[in-house]
């Protein structure tokens, strides 16, 4: 069974002068994370196919133990908080956290299906002050496999067009099927007529290495990197390229340390696909915690696919060298 990588670019949402800034207090110390993943809740209010996170029967996580955990991140110095799920907007408290996540001064930004915006939900996010929002479009016309689609969703983008005062990124996914291929064109197409910008993820197995993908899905995945964001056509060189030729990437994953999944039970893990390493409650986690995953291989490094592992990583690709588990 194969899954989606829908992580957002860490900075897309603050522009040059703030990822820089992101970027520079980042590396005044080994022990601050850059950015961690939140998950809001595991419900969604969708079925996709290719999706293994989200069930129908969870509740919310309690308001007060996801301003807990904020707090938490902001004590260790973590830069960007994304809130994630599930679905993040059936969350009641979803704009209280994006304030917490604020108040901090961190980055605060958000990854949706896009189903449930209104304009007074878009408006309840500008106040909150959210920087970047994510929604996963991953065709034209909805089917079996999946309702995100640009015809499911004209109505909402035209919303977050007109009145959202965050950045919005259009994120379409290749290997969900041969006959979804082409759709990522019209998906960036539709993105960039819009003012939004426009990323593209690959579907991965249950560790996180690479679904394959046809010759087809090669040459559009070749085409959309070439006019992607600077952040992502790095990503693309650095990491994306060998693995669509089927060949590892030597490098030093800093999840557990630059990059933090927080998961519904309020534990640490090195990504979605990797729970239960380390399985820390964020509550008792530590710069000791951090230090000794900044320095710890990861076995499942060289065919990884999680992009946002590899952008939270990749400013420390030249200095502390990894040591195996």
């Amino acid at each position: 069974m194969t899954f989606a990588d829908t992580r957002a670019t860490p900075t897309a949402g603050v522009g040059w002068a703030g990822g820089l800034k992101v970027a520079a207090r980042v590396m005044s110390s080994t022990l601050r994370p850059m950015l961690a993943h939140v998950v809001v809740t595991r419900y969604c209010n969708l079925e996709c196919a290719y999706c293994s996170e989200y069930d129908k029967v969870s509740k919310p996580v309690p308001l007060a133990d996801l301003l807990e955990r904020i707090d938490a991140l902001a004590r260790l110095g973590t830069q960007i908080v994304t809130l994630t799920g599930g679905e993040p907007l059936t969350h009641p408290g979803h704009d209280a956290i994006i304030r917490r996540i604020r108040s901090h001064g961190m980055v605060a930004t958000a990854i949706t299906n896009g189903f449930l915006l209104t304009q007074r939900r878009i408006e309840g996010m500008n106040a909150a002050g959210l920087q970047e929002l994510q929604i996963s479009i991953d065709g034209i016309k909805p089917d079996a496999v999946s309702k995100k689609t640009l015809k499911s969703l004209a109505g909402k983008l035209r919303l977050l067009s007109r009145h959202a005062r965050f950045h919005v990124n259009i994120n379409s996914v290749l290997g969900i099927s041969e006959e979804r291929t082409h759709d990522a064109l019209d998906v960036a197409r539709s993105a960039k007529a819009l003012g939004f910008s426009h990323t593209v993820g690959v579907l991965h197995d249950a560790d996180g290495a690479l679904a394959p993908l046809s010759a087809s899905q090669r040459r559009v995945y070749h085409a959309l990197m070439a006019k992607g964001s600077w952040a992502h056509r790095i990503n693309y060189w650095m990491f994306q390229k060998n693995l669509l030729a089927g060949k590892p990437n030597a490098w030093r994953c800093r999840a557990g340390a630059r990059y933090l999944y927080i998961c519904e039970d309020g534990l640490v893990h090195y990504c979605s696909q990797q729970r239960g390493s380390p399985g820390t409650p964020l509550l008792d986690y530590g710069h000791a915690q951090i230090e000794r995953e900044y320095r710890t291989a990861k076995p499942c490094a060289p065919f990884c696919t999680v992009s946002c592992v590899h952008q939270a990583s990749v400013l420390d690709a030249w200095r502390a060298p990894q040591r195996a588990a």
